[in-house]
């Protein structure tokens, strides 16, 4: 490793870091993806030999540490002292990605299977080997594909059990969290579009169809297109913004 330039070598430790792999499979992987970390890991991670041998055994302590004591599922104070021992904040926007991996179902809770299932999954069996793997995870927001799947993914998981539409106070939260990840300088205004003019639940249609827009639709809306086959909740919006000055009307 000694003949490759800094850059190279300090891409290779961190490789190594977050993979558990080794140099030799480190440089593989870089190399194939022409230096590039992400799509590096996206082909260490895509051979069935690269991912960690779990330990039944240590991966039920695991479960039983967090469990609730009355109820066999992972709660609340057992999610809080899980993020203690990741030193992750409950907040940080990583543990939406850890639930997107364990498929939860619903927020603030994994089911034994979930949580076993997710762990078995991402080759973790200890405490220290889940913390390996957050950095890793910060990555994955950063992936056009994966951000969408953890975008559509966080409707169902934050609505409440039995509900279709989600909360207008929970999606707004979701919202600034997600679009903090993606900086879509509209996000203020759309919270507040809602609050002033909406104040009713979100549906699955406006949910997806927003992200959609945030990523097709400048800022300035100069490619905005009143005929497209937006929900109307969006066309109101574009409305709202002309209508408060925060954008000028074309042509």
């Amino acid at each position: 490793m000694h003949k490759l330039g800094r850059g190279h070598r300090d891409k290779v430790q961190q490789f190594m870091a977050i993979t558990g792999s080794s140099d030799k499979v480190a440089l593989q992987a870089l190399k194939a993806s022409d230096w590039h970390l992400e799509a590096a890991f996206d082909i260490f991670y895509s051979q069935p030999h690269s991912r960690s041998v779990t330990d039944s055994r240590h991966l039920e302590e695991l479960y039983n540490r967090y469990k609730d004591p009355y109820v066999d599922m992972i709660l609340v104070d057992g999610i809080t002292l899980l993020c203690n021992d990741l030193m992750v904040d409950p907040q940080d926007i990583v543990m939406l990605v850890v639930s997107w991996h364990m498929k939860a179902a619903t927020m603030c809770e994994f089911s034994r299977q979930e949580f076993m299932t997710g762990l078995q999954s991402l080759g973790v069996d200890s405490i220290e080997k889940f913390r390996e793997k957050i950095p890793l995870m910060r990555v994955e927001l950063k992936d056009e594909h994966k951000f969408r799947e953890i975008y559509n993914f966080s409707f169902s998981w934050a609505k409440e059990k039995g509900q279709k539409s989600l909360a207008l106070d929970t999606a707004i939260g979701m919202w600034q969290l997600l679009f903090a990840e993606r900086h879509w300088p509209l996000v203020d205004h759309w919270c507040q579009f809602l609050q002033d003019r909406h104040n009713k639940a979100i549906s699955r249609d406006t949910w997806s169809q927003l992200l959609e827009f945030a990523k097709t639709v400048d800022p300035l809306l100069s490619n905005y297109d009143a005929e497209g086959a937006w929900p109307y909740l969006i066309d109101e919006f574009v409305e709202y913004l002309i209508e408060n000055g925060v954008i000028q009307k074309s042509g």
